[in-house]
């Protein structure tokens, strides 16, 4: 947690969501949706903040019943946190199930691609991209017919999405293991995400990547960890 104004420190819950269908697509994964969080974290988040939690989703976003979103929201709603995500759509696609949660007093969210977004805009925006969706859906239709009229064979790929979600979280465990020696001492000790960053970073110790630590992957890392 980053301490400059300890009083002011946001909290947030991190919401990612993905289906078989989308994680095919640009833009979709779930690598996107953690750079686009990280991305509003570091720049946003002026007066510090702290991930108490995150969940992921392998379901449609127009399918309302998702326990993982339902258990994001009852630990928001339980440490008054921020539920984060990259893209509205991530919450839902279905304007009705926005507006639902914008009405809800006790529940507060934001979106990394508009962070400066306020309810009331991402309301208007969600009622907007739901036309749009239904425009789409309905040309996308009328274009398969023509296909299967000219004799086109119409088919996908299927993606095995929770086998992927699997060897991302190992993957990640023993990333963090890595380094576990580490970080786990100096948050024992109250280091700051940042200062355990800096830590890292200064010994040369660099990510699967190759690129330099920041304060939401260890954070991450940490959250990693303690569930494992």
């Amino acid at each position: 947690m980053i301490v400059s104004k300890e009083d002011k420190v946001k909290k947030f819950i991190l919401y990612l969501r993905v289906s078989s269908k989308e994680q095919g697509k640009s833009g979709l994964g779930l690598e996107a949706q953690q750079r686009d969080i990280s991305l509003f974290l570091e720049n946003y988040a002026d007066d510090g903040y702290e991930v108490l939690g995150e969940f992921l989703e392998v379901e449609s976003g127009r399918d309302d019943e998702r326990p993982e979103l339902l258990k994001a929201i009852h630990l928001a709603k339980k440490t008054s946190s921020t539920i984060l995500v990259s893209k509205l759509d991530r919450l839902s696609r279905r304007v009705s199930f926005i507006a639902s949660l914008i009405e809800d007093k006790g529940l507060d969210f934001k979106v990394a691609q508009m962070p400066s977004a306020d309810k009331f805009q991402l309301h208007i925006y969600s009622a907007l991209a739901e036309q749009e969706a239904d425009f789409i859906s309905r040309r996308t239709k009328a274009a398969l017919k023509e296909a299967k009229a000219r004799g086109t064979r119409l088919g996908a790929p299927i993606y095995h999405i929770k086998k992927l979600a699997t060897a991302k979280k190992d993957k990640a465990l023993k990333e963090a293991q890595k380094v576990s020696g580490v970080i786990l001492p100096l948050r024992e000790q109250g280091a700051t995400l940042r200062s355990i960053c800096e830590v890292l970073n200064t010994t040369g110790i660099t990510t699967s990547r190759g690129n330099p630590f920041h304060p939401s992957l260890v954070s991450r890392m940490l959250t990693t960890l303690e569930v494992a």
